[in-house]
């Protein structure tokens, strides 16, 4: 095999290659005309592949094999479609027309799909394929010199590119600086009139740009405007918390950080401003790093209306809740109302007729004294739910709350250190007196409560005026303050928010029943005023109840009377009322008052009876019955008989829907109460 031996590296690769495998067979094998053609193309400097025989079996030399990249030693006499697979449609054309025509084909910068390296690329060539005779005459193989030509090609077309490029930026370049020259003043007018801030510093914190609605900011917050050029850590040298701060958000900007942060700023002496900024790195085209800038948007007066909007939500729920509360807890409270009122009267009527032995007695007391309690829950739940039957009268508040101070320190115990502020002069407050009383000694109880191991309980008012709007919703005028404070153990962000709901209470099962600040903020609503709560825990409580300054004179502050009155005449009394119980007890109490009672169950009833003849001379009807109600009842009798007396009685304590000019009488009621009612009733006609 001595056409190898100067064939360098695949010379030698062909001598120890086994040929075993390949069509070709064993060189020792080959034609005449082959082993030449290989001897020459190994010695050969050129690019050249040898196609033998109708397979195409690839025989190359040294020069050629880095064209055929990652195929190279596979490619060494194997058929050519094995490893040109990618460009056989292309190439087999090409070298079969050769051997068929027996005509060289030749070309330049011949464009060929490869995939060489692993991943598919267009190759340019010079090729020049010839046909090479067997020992018989025959078309041996195709002998292909190459020579690779993608680098040059490439690069002429880039060249080719970039003159064009060149030759469009020379043909329009003035008109681009001219366009170039006008975006940039439209910019540079947009930043310098946008109400946004926009600046931006260098490496060393030093201005490199800043628009004119950032430096009217500076100017608001600081009381100075930066220049370009100026240094911030000069600009802030004097205030060293606030350049530690600006700093510290700068840094992570100049250290290539993008981030957007809210921020409040400022010099307090001057003003604090909250302002929204994104932060971007500033680089030069190539991508260096020269600094940073930010554009920014002053948010407080928008947080602010969002805070009022939050707040003015959160007021309009808890309205809407106490509301919904307020209806349940007044609905609940008459239809108790209606079954207290029979208990009450029965359990009156067995004591004035002393019914039974000893132990009845203390057992019909006892029945008593639950129902009493029962009523004044029910006083508590109507207070809560504005519903109360108020008496508002000019009050002296300053003497009521001076009168109180020893029925309250008796109430506290000796651990509690009372004090009682009331300055002289205090204008009167619009206010029903016994139910202030309520109230205050509510307070105190509670306030008692909150320091189970002592502390100081102080009991003042004062004269407020409101000019504007007030955190409890308060209209502006003059109003009468009563402060209860206390030094307990106070309450957190959660029991301050739900401390006026009725039956909520932070006591032990058995020790509260939840009422008491819920009645005093039914109290105040009802009257006009506001009850205010300030509490933190460990730091004791405040509760203020704001009252309505009267303009009337201050009168006395007189106790419900407690005599038992007759009437001062009897008759016949037409009683109406949906519920039999409550009728029931009534009508026993009417008679025992001297009246000849005739029942009806409702106001259609009622009149029924007077059309067949029933004249009265009293008319007792519950106020909310189904169908016509009491009060026009009474409106429809009055027109017939205007000598009629008539007495409303109700189980709701307010009077919406109830006229004036007509009496009335809230559930339940005892005898002694009824016959007061009934006395003043006729006393008036």
């Amino acid at each position: 095999m001595g056409f190898l031996s100067d064939g360098g590296e695949l010379g030698a690769m062909m001598r120890t290659l086994d040929w075993s495998g390949s069509p070709l067979g064993s060189p020792h094998q080959w034609s005449q005309a082959l082993k030449t053609t290989v001897g020459m193309l190994l010695a050969a400097q050129a690019q050249i592949v040898l196609f033998w025989g109708s397979d195409y079996i690839a025989l190359y030399n040294d020069a050629y094999a880095p064209g055929i990249g990652a195929n190279h030693p596979r490619a060494l006499g194997r058929p050519a479609i094995e490893n040109w697979g990618e460009l056989w449609d292309d190439l087999e054309p090409l070298l079969s027309g050769v051997r068929k025509t027996r005509k060289t084909f030749a070309a330049k910068d011949r464009p060929f799909y490869v995939e060489r390296h692993g991943y598919g690329e267009t190759s340019y060539w010079d090729v020049s394929y010839s046909a090479v005779p067997d020992d018989d005459g025959s078309v041996g193989g195709v002998l292909c010199i190459v020579s690779e030509t993608t680098e040059r090609v490439l690069g002429e077309t880039q060249l080719r590119a970039s003159e064009a490029r060149y030759r469009e930026l020379n043909a329009t370049l003035e008109q681009r600086v001219a366009e170039r020259a006008a975006e940039r003043h439209l910019l540079a007018t947009i930043v310098e009139t946008t109400d946004g801030q926009i600046q931006a510093l260098d490496l060393d914190y030093r201005w490199l740009a800043i628009n004119a609605s950032c430096s009217d900011a500076y100017q608001r917050i600081y009381g100075k405007r930066p220049r370009v050029g100026d240094s911030l850590q000069e600009f802030l040298a004097d205030r060293p918390e606030h350049l530690a701060a600006a700093t510290a958000i700068w840094s992570r900007a100049l250290a290539g950080e993008s981030f957007t942060t809210i921020e409040e700023l400022g010099d307090i002496r001057f003003d604090r401003r909250v302002y929204e900024m994104k932060f971007e790195a500033l680089r030069t085209p190539n991508g260096t790093r020269i600094g940073a800038f930010l554009t920014g948007m002053d948010v407080t007066d928008r947080l602010e209306e969002q805070a009022r909007l939050a707040k003015a939500e959160e007021a309009l729920r808890q309205a809407q809740k106490m509301e919904a509360m307020g209806q349940l807890t007044g609905g609940v409270a008459h239809d108790f109302n209606n079954l207290l009122t029979p208990i009450v009267g029965l359990l009156d009527l067995f004591q004035r007729k002393g019914i039974g032995g000893e132990r009845e007695h203390r057992l019909i007391a006892g029945a008593a004294q639950a129902a009493e309690r029962a009523k004044t829950l029910v006083q508590r739940l109507l207070a809560f739910a504005r519903r109360q039957p108020l008496q508002p009268v000019p009050v002296n508040i300053g003497r009521l709350v001076a009168d109180m101070g020893e029925l309250i320190s008796s109430t506290t115990g000796p651990q509690i250190q009372v004090t009682v502020d009331t300055p002289d002069g205090l204008p009167e407050a619009m206010a029903d007196p016994n139910q202030i009383e309520m109230a205050i000694l509510n307070l105190s109880v509670n306030a008692r409560d909150a320091m189970p191991d002592g502390g100081k309980l102080r009991i003042s008012a004062k004269a407020r005026t409101v000019e504007r709007a007030h955190g409890s919703d308060l209209v502006p005028g003059a109003y009468v303050c009563i402060s209860v404070a206390d030094t307990g153990n106070g309450m957190d962000e959660d029991t301050l928010a739900h401390a006026v709901e009725p039956f909520f209470s932070t006591k032990g099962i058995g020790q509260g029943t939840g009422l008491g600040l819920s009645m005093v903020h039914g109290l105040a609503s009802q009257l006009g005023g506001a009850l205010t709560i300030r509490s933190a825990v460990g730091a004791g409580t405040t509760v203020e109840l704001w009252l309505p300054v009267s303009h009337a004179a201050a009168g006395a502050i007189d106790a419900a009377p407690q005599a038992k009155l007759r009437p001062l005449h009897t008759g016949t009394a037409l009683l109406v009322d949906d519920e039999p119980l409550v009728r029931m007890s009534t009508a026993e109490m009417l008679s025992e008052l001297g009246y000849r009672v005739v029942e009806a169950g409702s106001a259609e009833d009622a009149l029924q009876r007077v059309k067949d003849g029933l004249r009265p001379d009293l008319l007792i009807t519950d106020h909310l019955m189904p169908g016509m109600s009491g009060t026009d009842l009474g409106l429809a009798l009055r027109s017939q008989y205007p000598e009629i007396q008539i007495l409303v009685v109700s189980g709701y304590a307010n009077n919406e829907g109830i006229t004036p000019d007509l009496s009335r009488l809230t559930k339940p009621f005892r005898s002694d109460e009824l016959a007061a009612s009934l006395a003043n009733l006729a006393k008036a006609g």
